[in-house]
């Protein structure tokens, strides 16, 4: 095997490693593994995102299994659901109260705490080639991305105002940064190496 490739491998197998790591449940953790990603996802996610099929999206599942996650947050008084003006069929869920105190006990704080001692080059570094890399793989593997929207291709700015082009509306400050089912990533400009064929 390549060194190359014996790299690659090694990357690929601490990525999935440091995932299970910093969301593994123990004896203390209120929350199933999944129910943690479903309340994290609703305090990141866009008001337009965060319906059970945009949580199906994001964590690569079925509508139905996404659902009753959904449904066992909002038994336990963590989400609450608000049914669309716009589509009466659709509800977009909230973090109540409750469900905000819940996420500070979040066990991937254990992570982000460890991540905030990079430097900031570093950091941004790092947070450019995953975000390349989880967009290439869902595109590979036939998944909706999820971004936000100053890395989106539908964004656009006229003057101070920001704007959606997929959903063809003004985008409220507190939106755009934020993940959104809608995201598009901008084509990465090719480097000198890309265009050649080379590393």
């Amino acid at each position: 095997m390549d060194e190359k490739r014996q790299t690659s491998e090694q990357i690929a197998e601490l990525l999935v490693h440091v995932g299970r790591t910093s969301r593994s449940e123990d004896s203390r953790s209120a929350l199933t593994a999944a129910q943690w990603t479903c309340l994290r996802f609703f305090a990141r996610a866009n008001g337009s995102t965060r319906t059970p099929s945009g949580f199906a999206s994001f964590q690569a599942t079925t509508r139905g299994t996404a659902s009753q996650t959904v449904k066992s947050l909002e038994k336990i008084g963590l989400v609450t659901g608000t049914r669309s003006d716009r589509d009466r069929r659709s509800v977009s869920f909230d973090l109540t109260d409750q469900g905000h105190k819940m996420l500070a006990q979040d066990p991937l704080r254990d992570l982000i705490e460890m991540i905030d001692t990079l430097k900031t080059a570093d950091r941004d570094r790092f947070l450019a080639t995953i975000s390349l890399l989880a967009s290439t793989l869902s595109n590979r593997r036939g998944l909706p991305a999820f971004g936000t929207c100053q890395d989106c291709s539908h964004f656009g700015l006229s003057g101070d105002t920001a704007y959606c082009a997929c959903m063809a509306e003004e985008l409220a400050a507190v939106d755009i940064p934020k993940l959104c089912a809608s995201y598009m990533p901008t084509p990465r400009p090719q480097s000198q190496g890309d265009q050649n064929g080379t590393d």
